[in-house]
């Protein structure tokens, strides 16, 4: 029997691209990266876990700024070489917007071309010296 990380069409680095998309709104909140072992714990923990390429290691998504991302699917395309990941961006308290931007957006896809011109058209919901303090 064939384990289902194989199927997987991983890159000459062992990654695969993946697309987190809010479950309720359809929002695309992130795009990210992850190794055999991320995918794994991310099945297995039904919480966000990526690889870093920038720091060369794993990332749960929220370890430093309490932004957790709760997944409901785990979906890969026709190739077999993107994962999408339905997700539910939890806030660091219970009544706090969900963050997935390291910016203090709720997406990190908040910047739109515009006569030319990229222009912020999200409004930061928290400064990030609180999230990452």
């Amino acid at each position: 029997m064939s384990n289902w990380l194989d199927e997987v069409k991983w890159d000459d680095k062992g990654l695969v691209p993946v697309i987190a998309q809010e479950q309720g709104t359809g929002d695309v909140l992130m795009f990210a990266w992850m190794n055999r072992e991320a995918l794994a714990l991310t099945a297995e923990r039904g919480q966000a876990v990526y690889f870093s390429r920038s720091r060369n290691k794993l990332w749960h998504k929220g370890e430093e700024s309490g932004h957790f991302q709760q997944v409901h699917a785990i979906r890969m395309d026709c190739d077999n070489d993107v994962v999408l990941l339905t997700v539910t961006q939890l806030g660091h308290e219970p009544d706090e917007p969900g963050i997935a931007c390291h910016t203090g957006r709720h997406s990190c896809f908040f910047q739109k071309l515009e006569n030319g011109v990229w222009s912020a058209v999200e409004p930061v919901l928290k400064d990030p010296k609180k999230i990452y303090d």
